[in-house]
């Protein structure tokens, strides 16, 4: 069974009557609390767990993805959503979920901030969905033996990416943030870990060479707004050195499971390496 899941549902809106009512841009809340309540119904002390353990948490989700005509639900579009676990149990245990009868079964509903879906699929291959698949650890760690990697590491950030810097949100991609927030959550879940001074190759030696940004704004807990950046980027080593190389190029891959930033478990950092 794979360490790392990435699952992606595909929804229909179930009739909402003669009006759709308006709905909110930014799902990533319901997303999480649609997740937990799924899990709830498999194992409740699973679901306790994911949502009172300590960060960082081994799963994340993404807003709900699709059209919203006039900020309402389309009853004849389909939408996507995506959840992803970073160890070997969750990973099963979402798998689980999607077989006949399971609370993430094809035919189930599913409620996002009150309002039903139906799932129509659920899959976890990356031939079916780009942002769909399944990995493990193992796998990602193969990169540390490359001869020459590349000096170059490109990411999609597909929905607003922001840090927590100095007592203050930052939205920007500084490579110390991005690499250090993905160092930390591959220490939390893998079975081997890497050294902190990771950190520092990321600090002083990675250079933006190329971005195309731009700020999207969230609604988080209690009204407040939360901006991110979203786009693409391009960091390049100012110096080449396989060892470090390898580790930034490893992460990078991870990040398609992990995430980056803050928010990953409601909506934000969704994010893919472009190698």
């Amino acid at each position: 069974m794979s360490e790392l899941l990435s699952l992606v549902l595909t929804l229909r809106p179930n009739p909402a009557g003669d009006e759709a009512p308006e709905v909110n841009l930014w799902w990533g809340r319901a997303a999480q609390q649609a997740f937990l309540a799924a899990v709830h119904r498999e194992d409740p002390d699973l679901a306790e767990h994911l949502h009172s353990g300590e960060p960082p948490r081994p799963y994340t989700v993404s807003s709900l993805l699709g059209h919203f005509p006039q900020r309402r639900l389309d009853p004849n579009a389909t939408y996507t959503l995506r959840f992803t676990a970073l160890n070997g149990g969750l990973a099963e245990r979402l798998q689980d979920m999607t077989r006949p009868s399971g609370p993430l079964a094809p035919g189930q509903t599913l409620e996002l901030d009150r309002h039903p879906f139906e799932i129509l699929a659920a899959t976890a291959d990356a031939g079916e969905h780009p942002w769909a698949g399944r990995n493990d650890y193992a796998d990602l760690t193969r990169r540390l033996t490359q001869d020459a990697p590349a000096r170059s590491l490109a990411f999609h950030l597909a929905s607003p990416l922001t840090f927590h810097s100095r007592g203050r949100n930052l939205p920007l991609p500084l490579p110390d943030l991005f690499f250090t927030s993905l160092l930390q959550r591959w220490n939390a879940f893998a079975p081997i870990a890497f050294p902190q001074e990771t950190r520092r190759y990321a600090a002083e030696v990675l250079a933006i060479s190329r971005f195309d940004l731009e700020s999207r704004a969230v609604h988080i807990k209690d009204g407040g707004l939360r901006v991110g950046a979203v786009g693409r980027v391009r960091f390049t080593a100012l110096n080449r050195d396989r060892y470090w190389l390898g580790i930034l190029h490893t992460l990078a891959a991870f990040a398609f499971y992990a995430g980056v930033g803050l928010g990953t478990t409601q909506g934000m950092g969704q994010c893919k390496s472009l190698e």
